[in-house]
């Protein structure tokens, strides 16, 4: 699918040099806005180094990854970015204030016609819409980290989002090679983050209950629905398992399960004494710098191994 748009991304950190480099990865030109020379050389940075291990994985080229990061130009001016843009993707921090002047912002320099998306994993699209004079035009378009490497894009219906605001998005996103899903409602956490907390949920309540260990808890997660889920959703899963025998489990689980709806005594402990994961050296687990970069790698090669079997179903599609 071709693409129409002009792509600017208003944010270099990690998600925003990322989405650019999936855009740019699929042949379309992106203009990327970061606060300051520092943030935009540090996006650099980080799209070449990604860019290395495409290329030691086979995905691509050295010419290839040239054409990448030629299609990316960089500015510390967001009205240069944005101005003659016809589709803007927001990566910036998830603040809804913070997100609601930069769209106010943006709503004031970008022409009327222009698609205004936020990145935001959670955060109401209504809201952030607030204070633009034409919310019809806005929407949520989620990509999930790594971007460049995560298929899934959810794209939210604010209260005021046109269908036609809706079509430019798949359009786009499509054309970006991503797997984009809709999102009817405007509700907290969208839908892949509603579903991921429910199962954290859940997690932490059988760690605090001592049911099982953290890493078995884990364990269970990686090596039985971490496998099916990328073959079959919870719905095709309860099909193919029966719905006879899954209604009659739902019938007494339900009931059980853990409705807490706050945070469990153990991760509250771990934020309020400074224990935030990797960057801090340690969450639920201990995170040296050689642990960090060893799961980085993991999920990376795992990951790249999905992207290589979503471009040869790519091919077999295009040759039948």
């Amino acid at each position: 699918m071709s693409n129409q748009e002009k792509l600017s991304i208003a944010g270099s950190g990690i998600m925003g040099h990322s989405i650019a480099l999936t855009a740019a990865w699929a042949g379309i030109d992106v203009k990327v806005w970061g606060t300051d020379e520092t943030d935009i050389e540090r996006a650099k940075v980080g799209v070449e180094a990604k860019l290395d291990v495409l290329v030691d994985y086979d995905i691509f080229d050295e010419n290839k990854k040239a054409q990448i990061k030629k299609a990316i130009t960089y500015t510390d001016s967001l009205e240069d970015c944005v101005s003659e843009a016809t589709f803007v993707i927001e990566a910036i921090p998830e603040n809804l204030e913070l997100k609601q002047n930069f769209f106010k912002q943006i709503d004031e320099i970008c022409d009327e016609s222009t698609i205004l998306a936020s990145n935001t994993s959670g955060l109401s699209a209504t809201e952030i819409a607030r204070h633009t004079n034409n919310p019809s035009r806005t929407v949520v378009t989620h990509f999930w980290l790594p971007a460049h490497l995560m298929p899934l894009v959810e794209v939210v219906r604010g209260d005021h989002t046109s269908d036609e605001t809706i079509e430019r998005a798949f359009t786009l996103l499509e054309s970006m090679n991503k797997k984009p899903i809709f999102v009817k409602k405007d509700v907290l956490g969208q839908v892949g983050n509603r579903l991921q907390y429910a199962i954290f949920r859940e997690a932490q309540y059988i760690l605090e209950n001592e049911i099982a260990s953290m890493e078995d808890i884990d364990a269970a997660i990686r090596y039985s629905l971490g496998r099916r889920f990328g073959v079959t959703g919870p719905f095709m899963t309860m099909d193919m398992g029966g719905l006879d025998t899954n209604s009659s489990i739902t019938s007494y689980l339900f009931q059980d399960l853990s409705d807490k709806k706050d945070i469990f005594p153990t991760m509250d402990k771990l934020v309020e004494n400074g224990h935030y994961g990797p960057k801090t050296g340690k969450g639920f687990y201990g995170w040296s710098p050689e642990q960090t970069a060893k799961m980085e790698h993991e999920r990376e090669k795992e990951l790249i191994h999905w992207i290589k079997k979503d471009m040869e179903e790519t091919k077999e599609v295009t040759y039948r």
